[in-house]
């Protein structure tokens, strides 16, 4: 499987970034890029999907448990669409 991020994902996940180096320590920024890979390296693998949504072929699964990421399989690609950061509106989320 190849894996494309979408402009949004990017810039969730640096965004996500960023508020860890700020608030938090090392420790779980690197613990949110070694999460962030290790569920890349399982989506490539394919085979697996996980806990549907109610967008067409689009899927969620956490990385940590304040952030999930949003991902859409077509043909034989992955789009990584959002890193959503649980605490904002799920009404708000746009994929």
């Amino acid at each position: 499987m190849v894996i494309f991020w979408s402009e949004l994902a990017k810039i969730d996940y640096w965004n996500n970034i960023e508020y860890l180096e700020k608030e938090w320590t090392l420790a779980e920024v690197y613990n949110f890029i070694d999460k962030t890979d290790k569920l890349i390296g399982l989506l490539k693998k394919g085979n697996l999907s996980f806990k549907p949504t109610t967008y067409l072929n689009t899927f969620q699964v956490p990385v940590v448990s304040q952030i999930t990421l949003y991902y859409r399989i077509q043909n034989n690609s992955i789009e990584l669409l959002r890193f959503w950061n649980n605490y904002q509106d799920l009404n708000k989320l746009s994929l």
